[in-house]
């Protein structure tokens, strides 16, 4: 079983999701340091439980999961399968890392009980435009470098 990474908190780290541009962008003390295309939900946006749409808003990464996971591996429950996704296909799968959001806002409060993750996929074709079931999709090996690169506490804006 793999645990949540015990990194702590870095105040001075944050991630900012925009919609319109399907980017990820990670920020160090002001600073852009990297910036990954994702693809959020297909279904638009909002915070109704079972929506599958991606809330918007002010979030915390509040648990991380799949440290020294394969690229590929398929989650279920946050747990790896010990099965390796292949490319494409309709079914959405969580692959190869898991940063879980927690909403800090009254109007996405419900974020983590939805089970809204920024996590790899096998669709990434579909990356840089909206594709997902609410979450925030990456490419694989893009998501491991995010996952290595955050710590959990990390704040989170998404914006429209």
């Amino acid at each position: 079983m793999i645990s949540p990474s015990p990194k702590k908190s870095d105040p001075l780290q944050s991630i900012l999701i925009d919609i319109n541009r399907q980017t990820l962008d990670l920020h160090h003390a002001g600073q852009l340091i990297a910036t990954y295309q994702v693809s959020s939900s297909r279904f638009g946006l909002g915070s109704e439980e079972g929506s599958f749409r991606t809330p918007l808003g002010r979030f915390r990464v509040c648990e991380k999961f799949g440290d020294g996971s394969p690229p590929w591996m398929i989650f279920k429950g946050r747990l790896p399968t010990g099965k390796i996704a292949i490319p494409g296909g309709e079914h959405d799968h969580v692959l190869t890392r898991i940063l879980w959001l927690d909403g800090l806002d009254e109007a996405n409060h419900n974020t983590k009980d939805r089970y809204i993750y920024i996590h790899g996929t096998n669709q990434e074709d579909l990356i840089g435009s909206p594709a997902s079931h609410g979450c925030i999709r990456l490419k694989n090996l893009e998501m491991i470098d995010l996952y290595d690169r955050v710590e959990i506490g990390t704040e989170v804006h998404i914006r429209p």
